[in-house]
């Protein structure tokens, strides 16, 4: 199979060094390992670094140990230390940070350079595209990151100790790439792509076009408490760009996993031996009490009761009594998630190759929706419904849901299109439940929109409020110290250096979360993770 045999090579050569040099020419030969090469083909390059960042953010340890917890999406209801706050230290958070700088983050780098040297805009743009995806993250995460003199440590001139760069110039540069990648690819051909080796796309250069402009939407959209000008120019520009943004489910970002027990979803992976993951209790109640049809797709019934439903409270101490009650009268996630059989049962069958998605329709037209009801991008409030609605049935059919089922959940009056503000918070809380299984990104509009108003933390977690952002990696302390501290002692919000920065909320300001969430604050420079703060 081409795909798994791409995979296999990029796995390989993904951590080839180069051999050490021999004073003799003579012995030069000897110095040559064929099993590493040091210049690799862009194809099978692109492929493992798509596999390792679609895995990174939206697998096993970010997503299911970190974020998930976060955006309370899931819960834990045994080793929960991750759902009290507990091993959300720098020393716990650090593999994300650390490793997508020395993995996939260069390799999209080096990706880039050949194609440009070739003037090949079908590989360079879509290695910048999913470059700028993956430093979304971090810099979401983290605040002020390396990023303009980071990956050149073994360039002439390069560093091994790079600046932190401020989030504003990080932002900037993001709209710049994107802007330029999908006016480069308007001008590629067909046979100017990764072709098989693009595994997202497969070098459809038409939707690696709208999965810039859409990524555009998402970072431009993020933006509006703190500087709605650049806000709306850059939606206004995505939304005008070549090719357009997302259109239908058919320009979904998602990567394809195999499943051959080598390359499997990572979600899958984690509930072959691990059953203390369950849904929380947060988004039980909303899919709940709005009779939502991806309830019976996005978890399973209890173990105590093939009859039921239910979600387990988050940050809940094992120590506690009820908290064992929940490990069989809580949900698991789907069953589309399982591969089948586990540790601990059987489940599903085909979660092995369930996709991972990276960006969807439905987070696009709900973009749009905020957009038009805000008066940005071009659009108006009188097309708010039309985009709220198709980000619904987009998400129902996305999740396999049945188009007669959708209508019906979109025809009740608490999710009825409501306008104005009541309908700002509408649209926060779909996107929330249409994000499911991309934690960081529910995580970050949570964090910009306060929506659930109900996500807090749990009663036996170790702050009183939901964590931010992460701390800085130990490892930065330790090889690049002067500069980490220099960010963090001058771009700080509060809270202390070595201490997860835990900060208030919209609705911690007062009581009416309706009246406080869409007003824009008071200006302020950008910083580490200035948009939420």
């Amino acid at each position: 199979m081409t795909y798994r045999k791409l995979l296999m090579v990029g796995s390989g050569v993904a951590l080839a060094v180069m051999a050490a040099a021999c004073n003799s020419d003579k012995l030069t030969n000897l110095n040559t390992n064929p099993n590493s090469p040091e210049d690799v083909p862009p194809g099978p390059l692109f492929t493992n670094a798509a596999r390792v960042a679609a895995s990174r953010w939206l697998g096993t340890t970010y997503s299911l140990r970190q974020t998930e917890w976060l955006s309370q999406h899931l819960s834990e209801v045994q080793y929960n230390d991750e759902d009290r706050y507990l091993r959300l230290h720098a020393g716990d958070t650090e593999g994300s940070f650390n490793g997508a700088y020395s993995a996939e983050l260069k390799d999209f780098t080096q990706i880039i350079a050949k194609g440009v040297a070739s003037g090949s805009p079908g590989t360079y743009a879509p290695a910048a595209i999913m470059r700028t995806w993956e430093f979304g993250y971090l810099t979401d995460t983290w605040g002020d990151i390396p990023y303009f003199t980071a990956l050149k440590g073994d360039s002439i001139g390069g560093s091994l100790s790079p600046v932190y760069d401020a989030q504003k110039a990080i932002y900037t540069d993001f709209f710049a790439v994107l802007d330029k990648a999908a006016k480069d690819l308007a001008g590629a051909t067909a046979t100017n792509t990764l072709g098989t080796a693009d595994p997202v796309y497969a070098g459809n250069l038409l939707r690696w076009q709208r999965f810039a402009n859409s990524i555009r939407a998402r970072q431009a959209l993020r933006l509006i408490n703190v500087d709605p000008t650049t806000a709306n120019a850059q939606l206004t520009a995505a939304f005008n760009a070549p090719g357009g943004v997302f259109q239908s489910n058919t320009d979904n970002a998602i990567f394809k996993f195999p499943g051959d027990g080598v390359y499997d979803n990572p979600w899958s992976v984690n509930f072959k031996t691990r059953d203390d993951h369950r849904m929380s209790l947060t988004i039980m109640n909303i899919l709940q009490g709005n009779n939502d049809p991806r309830l019976p797709i996005f978890a399973q019934p209890t173990p105590a009761d093939p009859t039921k439903y239910a979600g387990s409270p988050n940050g809940i101490s094992p120590a506690r009594a009820a908290a064992a009650n929940y490990v069989l009268n809580a949900s698991r996630p789907g069953a589309i998630f399982y591969s089948g059989k586990t540790a601990y049962g059987t489940f599903g069958g085909s979660g092995n190759t369930y996709p991972s998605y990276m960006m969807t329709y439905a987070e696009v037209a709900f973009i749009q929706a905020e957009a038009a009801e805000r008066g940005l991008g071009g659009l108006t409030p009188g097309q708010a419904a039309g985009f709220y609605n198709a980000a619904i049935l987009a998400s129902m059919a996305q999740w396999g849901v049945s188009t007669a089922n959708a209508n019906a959940f979109l025809a009740q009056p608490s999710i009825a299109y409501a306008g104005g503000t009541p309908g700002l918070v509408q649209i926060g809380q779909q996107k929330w439940l249409a994000l499911f299984t991309d934690g960081g990104q529910a995580w970050a509009e949570w964090r910009r929109t306060c929506q659930p108003a109900t996500i807090k933390p749990g009663v036996d977690a170790s702050a009183s409020n939901v964590p931010r952002r992460f701390e800085y990696p130990v490892l930065e302390y330790t090889v690049n110290e002067a500069n980490v501290s220099a960010t963090k002692t001058s771009h700080v919000c509060t809270g202390t250096r070595v201490r997860l920065l835990l900060l208030r909320t919209l609705r911690d300001a007062g009581s009416d979360n309706t009246k406080l969430l869409w007003v824009r604050k008071a200006p302020r420079k950008f910083s580490r993770g200035a948009f939420f703060c």
